[in-house]
């Protein structure tokens, strides 16, 4: 795959016009005036019919996992599990990321991280009661959900640095702690809430668990939205939990010992996660890169246009090297993707270190060719230069990336 195919250019196209007629008209009160863009995500999923095919997928998946579970099929081998797909269905969930990305990328953040994170983290190792019971309304946006694991005290070193603990309280538990930037934090219905077992042994050596938290249970508060650099538009907040009180059946998989146990299952988050931010960069850069070509030949200086100077030539020609690098990762992920081979978290996150790196880098870039106005929050590619900085901190820092990719070559 080289470029976009005809079928999905017309995706592409009639996505960017709702985002013209219902995203860029509410960009300053997405920015400035605290609107939650809930509502205006689950138009889109409406008018698209993401909505219903979400909820047609998930019927299919979990009609198929009670019949596994009845012994009437065989459970599927990995490979049949990661499946493949058509490459236009693929592109489907690609494209929006990209065209609401060129207005406001914070509105993918917090989409992404309730029908992605949230719903991914039940739907791979919760039970079918689990997945009925709050993964379908994630998928179709009909609640938000939040994804909890960062602390006031851990941000890379999420495991270690961890200290919010579940401890037995005869067949229920009781959560403790603190978790902050968490995405849709003040808005979410559900709650993942990672942390740790607490059975009296080191806090190295306790199990990672999940568990799922409904909006409004006692002893859970959610914060009012933090005030932030950039992302405006995605509400981030802080939860603390003072004696949550939880059953066995909220917490996934309904058993301490799930498969690989609570570290895979955040791994494997966050490499879906980091993948996705490759749309998110492509999209920024291409907007970046309209509106700067669109202002050197209208900003006239010295007598001409700007854009007839060397120097702002260079800055031109290095956005469209970054354009062509980024599209590429996005064109390589979609292909794996149908052919059921999925990145690993070495892959995932070299995509997301050069695509955050690019992705800051011609935002900034573009500003400097704006100038003063560039400076000015008038101009769109001071919010975008904003929005930028994030994808080289969120889902892991550009330097837990690069330490991921030496990780794996050294082992090699």
């Amino acid at each position: 795959m080289f470029e976009w195919s005809e079928e999905q250019l017309m995706i592409r196209d009639a996505v960017r016009q709702f985002v013209q007629a219902e995203i860029a008209p509410k960009r300053e009160e997405l920015e400035h005036g605290d609107l939650p863009p809930y509502d205006i995500l689950r138009k889109l999923f409406a008018t698209f019919g993401m909505d219903a095919m979400a909820r047609e997928r998930f019927k299919h998946q979990i009609e198929r996992e009670k019949r596994v579970a009845a012994g009437e099929e065989a459970t599927p081998t990995t490979k049949a599990r990661r499946g493949g797909g058509d490459p236009n269905s693929i592109a489907m969930t690609m494209l929006p990321i990209i065209e609401i990305c060129r207005h406001s990328p914070g509105m993918v953040t917090a989409m992404g991280v309730s029908m992605g994170l949230t719903s991914a983290a039940i739907m791979s190792k919760g039970t079918i009661a689990q997945k009925e019971r709050w993964a379908l309304d994630l998928l179709t946006l009909d609640k938000v959900g939040a994804w909890a694991i960062t602390e006031p005290g851990s941000g890379s070193d999420a495991f270690g640095s961890m200290r919010s603990s579940a401890r037995r309280d005869g067949e229920e538990y009781l959560l403790n702690g603190s978790k902050t930037f968490i995405t849709n934090g003040p808005h979410a219905d559900t709650i993942v809430f990672i942390c740790k077992l607490d059975e009296g042994n080191p806090m190295e050596d306790r199990k990672i668990l999940s568990f799922v938290l409904d909006r409004g249970m006692p002893g859970l508060e959610q914060s009012k939205p933090l005030r932030k650099m950039g992302m405006h538009s995605s509400p981030t907040g802080e939860l603390f939990l003072t004696d949550v009180r939880v059953g066995r059946d909220r917490l996934i998989g309904e058993t301490e010992d799930v498969a690989s146990g609570g570290r895979a299952g955040a791994k494997d988050t966050f490499s879906m996660e980091r993948s996705g931010v490759a749309a998110m960069a492509l999209g920024i850069i291409e907007r970046c890169l309209e509106l700067s070509v669109q202002y050197a030949k209208d900003r006239v200086q010295f007598g001409k246009p700007i854009g007839e100077f060397q120097l702002i030539q260079d800055k031109l020609a290095r956005m469209e090297v970054a354009r062509l690098n980024v599209q590429n990762l996005v064109f390589r992920f979609i292909e794996m993707s149908a052919a059921g081979a999925p990145l690993s978290l070495a892959e995932a996150s070299a995509m997301k270190l050069y695509a955050a790196r690019a992705a800051t880098e011609v935002a900034m870039e573009a500003v400097q060719l704006h100038g003063g106005n560039g400076y000015m929050a008038e101009y769109q590619v001071e919010q975008l230069a904003r929005d930028a900085k994030v994808l080289q901190i969120y889902a892991g820092t550009d330097e837990i990336q690069i330490t991921h990719i030496a990780k794996d070559l050294l082992r090699r």
